[in-house]
């Protein structure tokens, strides 16, 4: 006889998967907004750029700056 298994054997279940747990609620957070530092109070949040240095950053900056009318 062969140690094959039969086929008339049924397959093995895979084990049930743990059920993911419960992401938590937010927390309520009762602080004063006007405590915290916005995106706006800060220079990036107004859309400036870090400083970079040298005249390749320099002459980037003036070319995106440069007003209309001055092509």
């Amino acid at each position: 006889m062969s140690s094959a298994p039969a086929s008339d054997d049924p397959q093995p279940e895979p084990a049930a998967k743990p059920k993911p747990k419960p992401k938590p609620k937010p927390r309520l957070v009762f602080d004063d907004p006007l405590d915290q530092q916005s995106s706006d109070d800060t220079d990036r949040g107004w859309g400036e750029r870090p400083t970079a240095g040298g005249s390749a950053a320099d002459l980037a900056r003036f070319l995106d700056e440069k007003p209309p009318h001055h092509i």
